[in-house]
């Protein structure tokens, strides 16, 4: 039963929770999630079971962002994903695992347990939402994960762990509640198991906020594109792409533009000039931004304390350095390194004029095509064994595909096209600013002639 088929069926909520908490114990076997427990809500959404990445907020539920500097925080207040869930009747029952405030691309720097892939329980989920991409490949139920995206981080996951993973456009999802990361990067987004849920999601969640001053108007109902044709549609292939991914993963791919192109979609190749800049001035503002947010963890406010003794300065540096992780530690040197007097000028402000060049070799691309189709990720999900080898760069080049449209800020739709060595692929479909309804549109035809996915049994 998909989300939508929940919210209008009758439901035998006591038996459904009893279903639901049975799931749960495989999840955290997994280390996927951090169980809440299921209270149903009067309302639209039926008692929609909702699971949150660990960075976003919700009233009196242990909210860590996957860091052991946040262990024990319970926020007083709900995001505003959170109260607009409960508003419309839906029923948050867990946090799901990630990396460490959202630094990395595989779930291995969260401090509470690395999310094993229902595919293959010896392969990562991705990240660094990997924990709410796990779960919805591994859960038979009725249910609807968001994730939280900075470079890649819901669609990446998306593909590891063969879910659809929707990323909107910087703006459309209010980030008031969120655990920052990079405020001009980071967007909430939904995953579920099929197209049609996701869009769900979104209608939930989406809208300007009051709290957020960079949010919009939303555009309403975005499961009203579901069942329309691509018929004269423009699809956009990237060869900088497809040169970048491993040779399976991009026939997997290619094999779903071929089918689209069956439903009618019409098929050009685009050049996508400033692909190989993404990856680097990411890795320059990213930091930037992240060294910024960690500054007010140091033992007084949030999360980790001890009793202070000495210099206060001693003492932060106490808590920071056993609350914070390795790859946290990195990026906060890295990313206060760029934004020093005598560097900003050098790193950070030429990240930024780089990153309007991206933005516009976009706007060139969408000036010929409705929507663009690539790989999401270059490879299939690897195995844990083998990331935890991987030295940083190695790691960071896996955002290689997802950066740019991240940096842009445009919305992305990660649906599952196949597999390479029993493992899923996934197809990426991009496109403008606010142009959610066409990538949806897009990914459900796309998805209706694929047909259903059989999930592994955990």
């Amino acid at each position: 039963m998909s989300a939508r088929e929940f919210i209008r069926s009758e439901v035998d909520h006591e038996k459904f929770k009893e279903e639901l908490e049975a799931g749960t114990e495989k999840l955290r076997e997994l280390d996927l999630i951090r169980s809440l427990g299921y209270e149903t809500n009067d309302g639209k959404l039926n008692g929609l079971p909702f699971a949150l990445k660990d960075a976003i907020c919700s009233k009196d539920d242990p909210t860590y962002a996957g860091s052991k500097i946040l262990e024990g925080y319970k926020p007083p207040f709900d995001s505003t994903v959170a109260r607009r869930i409960k508003e419309k009747g839906g029923a948050i029952f867990a946090k799901t695992h990630q990396d460490e405030f959202g630094f990395g691309t595989a779930s291995i720097t969260c401090a509470f347990g690395t999310p094993k892939n229902p595919w293959d329980e010896e392969r990562c989920c991705g990240g660094s939402s990997g924990g709410a991409a796990g779960l919805t490949a591994a859960l038979d139920l009725p249910h609807i994960s968001l994730g939280e995206s900075t470079g890649g981080s819901i669609s990446e996951p998306a593909a590891f762990s063969g879910v659809v993973g929707l990323t909107p456009t910087y703006g459309v999802v209010s980030r008031y509640g969120l655990i920052n990361f990079a405020n001009s990067l980071d967007k909430i987004g939904p995953m579920a198991r099929n197209v049609g849920d996701v869009a769900l999601g979104l209608e939930v969640i989406s809208g300007k906020d009051k709290k957020d001053q960079t949010t919009v108007e939303s555009e309403g109902n975005y499961t009203e594109v579901l069942n329309k044709d691509i018929s004269g549609m423009k699809i956009g292939l990237p060869k900088q792409y497809f040169d970048i991914a491993e040779e399976g993963v991009s026939e997997a791919v290619m094999e779903a533009v071929d089918v689209m192109e069956d439903l009618g979609a019409e098929v050009k190749k685009v050049e996508l000039e400033m692909t190989e800049a993404a990856l680097p001035t990411y890795y320059i503002i990213a930091p930037s931004e992240a060294s910024t947010n960690l500054a007010k963890y140091c033992g007084m406010r949030y999360g980790m304390e001890e009793e202070p003794e000495g210099d206060f300065r001693k003492y932060f540096s106490k808590i920071r350095g056993e609350g914070f992780g390795e790859e946290a530690k990195r990026r906060v040197m890295l990313g206060t390194y760029t934004r020093m007097a005598g560097y900003r000028d050098k790193y950070y402000l030429k990240a930024l004029k780089v990153r309007r060049k991206i933005i516009n070799d976009f706007k060139k691309a969408f000036k010929e095509v409705d929507v663009l189709a690539a790989p999401t990720a270059p490879m299939v999900a690897p195995k844990i064994k083998e990331v935890k080898k991987m030295d940083p760069v190695e790691l960071y080049k896996l955002d290689k595909l997802t950066a740019p449209v991240n940096l842009a800020g445009m919305p992305q739709l990660n649906v599952p096209c196949g597999f390479q060595n029993e493992m899923p692929v996934g197809l990426h479909l991009l496109g403008d600013h606010f142009d959610e309804k066409k990538i949806l549109k897009a990914g459900h035809s796309y998805e209706k002639k694929r047909g259903e996915l059989d999930y592994p049994e955990v």
